[in-house]
């Protein structure tokens, strides 16, 4: 066996292993790494971006040497074995046995584990060798590429590591075992995923649970329903509730109060800004974006027929990526308080069954409602405010006086909810 031919072959193979190397390192490199080494006065580190910024152009140039090197590699020591055995199936045997066990180790394994532990440094020294190489080889790589995209059903050679959404949500999943990242952040990386599919619709304030102000209402008493309610922007309607004309800010109410306090007694229709239209079917994501860069912050819903189906703000579009915003007064409470003679402070959404045995009753039933939230809003006739109370009929033909209590949340909902026997009311 020609020992020129074996150095010829080790040489190859040392040339492949580094050409491995490299385009395991590149791989893990990102831009971004790049622009920190530069940032940071790192040696080779604006060879270092140069390759980052056309990654596949490079990565195409060391794939093309490591594979030229593989097979000539093959070649040689096929021709190694031919010369040194008689018979040829023995010779291509032991050549296929050999090139397979140093591809494998020496070309697969070995060079790849070393660049995906240490890319930065693997892809520095790379970027010393690739960016000439890369100029004498001139477009020959590219070419290949083409024409093996040509042959190639699909979209050809893609750039970055992720081929779909799923593949990038698989990744996350797994950093955050790996505790690179908290279940707090996977979980924000996949609601902003999810956020391209959610409709308006999904995340608006229905119609019903919404605060309002007639337009022939005075400046004065849009305060006042601001100040009890916990809003500072207010639809403002017309005809009828389905008929929202505009939206009524807190601010600007009370600079044209500041201005002159005549300004009371005006229409709130005076004060009041254009309102914004959106179909339930827009996406949320898109919606999001007109917003910030209308500097906009909420749009009156439009169902198919073209009446109101809500209103949404642009908090209700970022709570469905950071989850539920709430405040320092939100704070859990019991379904039920007993305060004495009857008297009782329960949640909005307590079952009006569980109401109904507050009082002895077996059953308790309502057709149209189905907590004491619901039915105090059907007893008033609107979605109640802090303050509001109506009374409402027992089967027994008892009477009990419902008393909406402090808002809370970013949506100022009530969460409880002063339940007594009517007649009876006592100051807290």
């Amino acid at each position: 066996m020609s020992p020129q031919i074996v150095v010829g072959a080790i040489a190859l193979v040392v040339v492949a292993w580094l050409a491995a190397c490299a385009e395991a390192g590149l791989a893990r490199v990102s831009s971004f790494r790049a622009e920190e080494a530069v940032k940071s006065g790192r040696r080779g580190g604006a060879k270092l971006a140069q390759i980052a910024a056309d990654p596949t152009r490079y990565l195409n140039v060391a794939l093309l040497v490591r594979v030229a090197c593989e097979m000539a590699a093959a070649a040689l020591v096929t021709y190694a074995c031919l010369q040194e055995f008689s018979a040829t199936w023995q010779a291509l045997l032991v050549a296929i046995g050999v090139m397979v066990l140093v591809s494998y180790v020496a070309v697969g394994v070995s060079p790849r584990t070393i660049g995906r532990q240490h890319p930065l440094n693997t892809a520095t020294v790379a970027a010393y060798v690739l960016l000439p190489l890369a100029r004498v080889m001139g477009p020959i790589p590219s070419l290949l590429i083409l024409i093996g995209n040509a042959l190639t059903p699909g979209k050809g050679f893609r750039r970055g590591p992720f081929a779909s959404e799923a593949e990038l949500r698989a990744l996350v999943d797994l950093a955050e075992k790996e505790s690179l990242i908290e279940d707090e952040e996977r979980r924000m990386v996949h609601s902003v995923f999810e956020l391209g599919d959610t409709l308006v619709r999904e995340v608006m304030v229905p119609r019903t649970d919404l605060v309002v102000i007639e337009r022939y209402k005075t400046i004065r008493q849009a305060l006042t329903l601001a100040l009890r309610s916990g809003f500072s922007r207010i639809p403002v309607t017309g005809e009828s509730e389905d008929d929202i004309v505009g939206i009524v800010y807190l601010k600007d109410l009370v600079r044209k109060t500041h201005i002159s306090r005549d300004a009371e007694s005006d229409l709130v229709s005076t004060a009041m800004r254009p309102a914004v239209f959106v179909p339930d079917t827009k996406n949320a994501g898109d919606l999001l974006r007109e917003m910030q860069k209308e500097r906009n912050h909420v749009a009156v819903v439009i169902d198919e027929y073209g009446g109101t189906a809500g209103i949404v703000t642009i908090e209700d579009i970022l709570e469905e990526i950071v989850g539920e915003i709430t405040d320092e007064y939100d704070r859990e409470l019991p379904p039920v308080e007993r305060l004495g003679d009857d008297r009782y402070r329960v949640t909005a959404r307590l079952d009006i069954t569980d109401l109904g045995e507050l009082y002895g009753l077996e059953e308790y039933d309502d057709e149209d409602v189905e907590t004491v939230g619901g039915l105090l809003a059907k007893a008033l006739g609107r979605v109640p405010i802090a303050g509001a109370a109506a009374e409402v009929e027992l089967p027994d033909e008892r009477r009990l006086t419902l008393t909406a209590e402090a808002a809370a949340g970013r949506r100022n909902k009530i969460v409880t909810v002063l339940v007594e026997p009517a007649g009876e009311a006592k100051p807290e």
